[in-house]
């Protein structure tokens, strides 16, 4: 009957799933960062050429018969000369059916939930949460940036935890299990409270602001641990995610939410926080995708197929 096959391009890392009508999974590729916005165009394009290469090898290429590349950055192929960078890449991976491209927030929602309709959430460095309606993205709420917003995100919590840091070192209070951790990371090694002040100060402004998003995992593991501090943050974490993934609703919506990134997975204490506002604030069923690959593959079989088409197995 065919095959299909999506992609999920971020800027750390590009994934190719190739799965047949049925779901099951032919073949999987991995290539670099894909994001035209994080990375030379040209560059982004040829990493989606060698994740679908990858994906590819020993199939016969002229069974693809519906392909989506779910991307980050997606806006970026407005532009003509990019875009055509890109349908390069992708005929030089031997395809021939049409490239459809979509937000990686739409690939991610269809990785975690066969519905047409709800919300996605994605809570890594940054933070974002889109409406889907008809597999399609209606509106956003947040996504503005370090600089702008972001608030919940690892960039968020990491800005937090030094903040806190270097309040604690303005008093003579002992300083927390999570302050601790932090001059750690920051490699400031004098007991002169002042000296430290003024070198943490002086290490997080000396690289580059989204660097703060470092300090996220010392949040997380100092809260699993129960210090206060941390738990503060993640407790703040959470609610500022569950405002932003509410605001992309609509009152009384019921459609699910998925939740994508690596603040809200299993293990995270934030991710539990927030499901757990987030189920008690609208009612709806949350779920955490981690495959965006499948569910941008899932959205190629449904035009084929219809939305009865499989779900990847």
């Amino acid at each position: 009957m065919g095959f299909v096959v999506g992609l999920d391009a971020g800027g750390t890392s590009t994934r190719a799933v190739v799965l047949d009508l049925d779901g099951t999974r032919l073949g999987a590729g991995v290539a670099g960062g894909a994001n035209p916005n994080s990375h030379p165009p040209a560059r982004a394009a040829a990493q989606v050429r060698d994740a679908l290469r990858a994906a590819l090898d020993g199939l016969d290429v002229r069974k693809v018969r519906s392909g989506v590349l779910g991307m980050a950055g997606s806006s970026k192929l407005t532009d003509p000369a990019v875009a055509t960078l890109f349908e390069e890449a992708w005929t030089g991976a031997g395809l021939r059916c049409p490239m459809r491209v979509v937000s990686d927030s739409e690939a991610a929602f269809a990785a975690g939930s066969a519905s047409p309709d709800g919300t996605v959430l994605v809570a890594g460095t940054g933070s974002i949460a889109a409406r889907i309606v008809g597999h399609r993205m209606e509106r956003t709420s947040g996504g503005y940036g370090w600089l702008l917003g972001d608030e919940g995100s690892a960039f968020w919590m990491g800005r937090s935890a030094v903040r806190d840091t270097l309040g604690q070192l303005e008093t003579d209070e002992p300083l927390s299990a999570l302050a601790e951790a932090v001059l750690g990371m920051s490699l400031v090694e004098t007991t002169d409270r002042r000296r430290m002040w003024s070198r943490l100060i002086t290490v997080v402004n000396g690289a580059p602001p989204i660097g703060l998003a470092r300090y996220a995992p010392l949040v997380s593991a100092m809260a699993a641990d129960h210090d206060p501090h941390a738990r503060e943050i993640v407790e703040a974490a959470a609610g500022h995610l569950a405002d932003t993934a509410m605001a992309a609703r609509n009152p009384g919506e019921t459609t699910p939410i998925v939740l994508v990134g690596s603040l809200v997975g299993p293990s995270s204490p934030v991710g539990d926080r927030l499901r757990a506002m987030l189920r008690t604030r609208s009612g709806a069923t949350v779920r955490v995708a981690t495959e965006g690959a499948a569910g941008a593959a899932w959205l190629a079989a449904v035009a084929l197929l219809g939305p009865t088409a499989p779900r990847p197995v």
